[in-house]
């Protein structure tokens, strides 16, 4: 006969065991290379949408500034004055990082593409969704900002920052 002692026991012990095999696969770290190409191409042929929309605004001076100044109501408090996360203090530190605009990654995709993340947000990222905020004249001159954005540190850092 096994006694109840035994049984609390072995009870305690697979309680513990599985409680440490769940949090064992709650470490965060950054994907490999080989998961990073295969969500990349996911997203960039299948769930980030807009792929073939046009951006009806053409790139000049003006639009240009128009669109850096949408970026600056919108954002800077993520994304620095440059797109590239300049002065921003936690950019680093998110989950997923705020990426720099002028990466290679972020550049690839289209302009509509651009359009449809700034629109809908990415969750579940710390981006937010611009739906109703911003106007789609504004986007898209965002989208061409993006396409011309400023080295790297030559704005500075967003004055709330400093």
């Amino acid at each position: 006969m096994v006694s109840v002692r035994k049984i609390s026991r072995y009870a305690l012990a697979s309680w513990l065991a599985a409680a440490l095999l769940l949090l064992s696969g709650c470490t965060v770290s950054q994907p490999g290379k080989f998961e990073t190409t295969i969500m990349t191409g996911l997203k960039r042929r299948v769930t980030v949408r807009g792929k073939a929309d046009i951006n009806p605004i053409a790139a000049s001076p003006v639009s240009i500034a128009d669109g850096q100044r949408a970026f600056s109501h919108y954002c800077v408090s993520c994304h620095g004055l440059d797109g590239q996360a300049t002065g921003v203090p936690f950019a680093d530190r998110m989950t997923p990082p705020v990426p720099s605009l002028a990466s290679a990654s972020v550049q690839a995709y289209t302009d509509g593409q651009l359009k449809y993340l700034i629109d809908h947000g990415i969750a579940p990222s710390g981006m937010p969704a611009s739906n109703g905020i911003l106007n789609d004249d504004e986007i898209w001159s965002i989208v061409i900002f993006l396409r011309h954005l400023p080295a790297k540190g030559s704005l500075g850092e967003p004055k709330f920052y400093q």
